[in-house]
């Protein structure tokens, strides 16, 4: 028959095989994270028209102001962008850095 130490081994191997399948089942969490994802996405694109519009609101109203049409719309569009691009890699960066403290969580817990 089996000894003791080989059933204590099948059951230590039957809890490691109901963690692993447990993990690798999709739940809500992971909806949930396809969500957040979209919120992040629609979250950057925001931010670049918002600087976009920001930078031809300035740059229309100075050409305004002092008469040189093209020359400060096309400066300011041209820095919206620039400004809106640098705050969509500072929100890429944030998103990677917290999915990358999730998974070392993670991994951390399955220890």
């Amino acid at each position: 028959m089996s000894e003791p130490n080989d059933l204590e081994r099948l059951k230590a191997l039957d809890e490691r095989l109901a963690k692993l399948k447990k993990a690798n089942q999709p739940g809500p969490k992971v909806q949930q994270q396809g969500h957040e994802m979209a919120n992040v996405a629609w979250r950057m694109v925001t931010e670049l028209v918002a600087g976009l519009l920001i930078g031809f609101g300035i740059g229309y109203g100075l050409d305004v102001l002092f008469g040189t049409m093209p020359l400060f719309l096309v400066l300011f569009i041209l820095l919206g962008l620039a400004a809106g691009i640098r705050v969509m890699m500072r929100s890429a960066a944030e998103v990677q850095r917290q999915s990358q403290e999730a998974a070392t969580a993670a991994r951390n817990e399955g220890d």
